[in-house]
């Protein structure tokens, strides 16, 4: 599995990695993660390497995790994986349903819960294709 962290902050990143990592045990596969450090380095990571999931802090620099959200599920080639939102704030949750998020967060931000709807929407899409 391949999961893409995007903020401008690598501490940010590291806690994102410990949380997500928390599935790889349910999965039984490790997870090979990328790293961007803003929003349009992360579209084209996510265009090009067609990560299975994404994570994305809304506060990453330039464009941000809305504008990544929008640009790869606008596409004629749509990025079809799953997109999570970390919010700076809790008003900012029809920013990520607009974008086209799977799912999105405000702080303080629950590791359990976001590894747990993370795992969900994983399986989903698995299944998704299989059918």
């Amino acid at each position: 599995m391949k999961v893409l962290l995007v903020s401008p902050d690598p501490r940010s990143r590291e806690l994102m990695r410990l949380v997500v990592r928390g599935i790889e045990r349910r999965i039984a596969e490790p997870i090979r993660f990328l790293e961007a450090t803003n929003g349009d380095e992360g579209v084209r990571i996510a265009l090009r390497e067609r990560p299975d999931a994404i994570v994305a802090d809304e506060l990453a620099s330039r464009a941000g995790a809305f504008s990544l959200a929008r640009t790869v599920r606008d596409r004629p080639d749509p990025y079809d994986g799953v997109i999570v939102v970390l919010l700076a704030r809790p008003q900012d949750a029809w920013l990520a349903r607009w974008s086209g998020a799977d799912a999105w967060f405000a702080p303080p931000v629950d590791p359990f819960q976001l590894t747990d709807r993370l795992m969900e929407l994983v399986d989903r899409r698995a299944a998704k294709e299989t059918a």
